[in-house]
């Protein structure tokens, strides 16, 4: 019977043995599924074994079957202060504590989460920030029988199961959101539960008649819980988490390896295309041409060389008289003289005048 089997896991809880106290509380929800006692105990039970996230998920499921259960959020607290979601954490904590006046656990915890969101919002996150070391979540066999929970190990989402899960998932995101799909064929909206976190997703669906499936992944990055929504479909559920920042996630799930965010240009004006440039691969004219231009005008040169280019500048920033004077008077002086004034030399010719010593020669051909 479901009651003998609760007592066995008070008692292997009580022994330390935690691992068979989450089998035993396992076996006696699958007789007794609407039982929240069993969930908030299997819950503790979780903490104890650091697994926050299923901790979370028993919690919720717990709350759901018995609101005004005030140890079940007293857990959920619990293991949303490991997993670094104390937004999650505060909310859970003060709900509880308006059901349980005067208890100085959900007092501390709060406190706590206080603390924590204010050094968060000081400085930026650190992912190795100090994990909180909290005491106070109530046992299954009495409230005497708390121990702190141990900080022993990483607070990563660690989703362990026996066997393949029963409905697979995927995701896909943009910019400001990220889309969950599990594809539950046939599963009526009142069998599912999801519940949003500041980093983390809850989804329970639980089929009369069938094993519960949990999916309670701490996410990579965190969320707006307020902004996000789900819908129940004819063959999938289909979650839409609204990302806190338009940062990529690189999986759906976080990992403490993961330590660069990488941030999404969510800019769409569309900039104009240069010639021919726009295009992967070509030669970037207009850039070439720029910097030839620059090339020369940054050239230094000696001699004719040095004159020439002068002459060039000259001619390049002249009105049209002064070209029209530069090249009659070049030409007919047999390039002796260069004159600038069309009044000067537009009406005669340009007589030679050779450097002194020398004489200008007409060439015979």
């Amino acid at each position: 019977m479901a009651s003998d089997l609760e007592t066995r896991a008070k008692e292997a809880f009580i022994d330390d043995h935690f691992e068979l106290a989450v089998d035993l509380y396992s076996q006696a929800i699958a007789m007794e599924p609407t039982n929240a006692e069993l969930f908030a105990d299997r819950a503790q039970a979780n903490l104890k074994l650091n697994n926050f996230t299923e901790a979370v998920a028993d919690a919720n499921k717990a709350i759901e079957l018995d609101p005004s259960m005030a140890k079940a959020y007293l857990r959920k607290g619990n293991a949303c202060i490991k997993l670094e979601e104390y937004q999650t954490a505060k909310a859970a904590l003060e709900e509880g504590a308006s059901l349980a006046p005067g208890d100085a656990r959900f007092t501390n915890l709060i406190k706590e989460c206080d603390e924590r969101l204010a050094v968060e919002n000081a400085e930026p996150p650190k992912q190795s920030l100090e994990k909180p070391s909290t005491d106070g979540a109530i046992s299954p066999a009495s409230e005497s029988t708390d121990k702190t929970v141990e900080t022993t190990q990483d607070s990563k989402a660690v989703v362990s199961s026996a066997k393949p899960p029963k409905y697979r998932h995927e995701f896909y995101q943009k910019p400001e959101e990220a889309v969950v799909t599990i594809f539950a064929k046939g599963v009526q909206r009142s069998s599912v539960s999801v519940d949003f976190g500041e980093q983390i997703l809850s989804v329970t669906i639980d089929v009369p008649g069938e094993d519960a499936y949990t999916f309670v992944p701490r996410l990579f990055g965190k969320i707006i819980p307020a902004k996000c929504k789900y819908e129940v479909l004819s063959t999938k559920i289909e979650i839409r988490l609204a990302k806190a920042e338009a940062i990529h996630w690189t999986s759906l799930e976080f990992s403490k390896d993961i330590t660069v965010l990488q941030k999404i240009n969510v800019t769409t004006v569309a900039q104009r295309p240069s010639y021919p440039s726009s295009k992967p691969g070509r030669v970037d004219w207009d850039s070439l041409e720029a910097q030839v231009k620059k090339e020369e005008k940054d050239e230094k040169l000696d001699g004719d060389a040095a004159l020439n280019k002068f002459f060039r500048g000259i001619y390049q920033d002249a009105d049209e008289d002064t070209r029209r004077a530069m090249k009659k008077s070049f030409v007919e002086s047999n390039g002796t003289v260069l004159s600038t004034n069309w009044k000067e030399v537009g009406s005669k010719k340009v007589e030679g005048s050779p450097p002194e010593g020398m004489e200008v020669k007409k060439w015979e051909y």
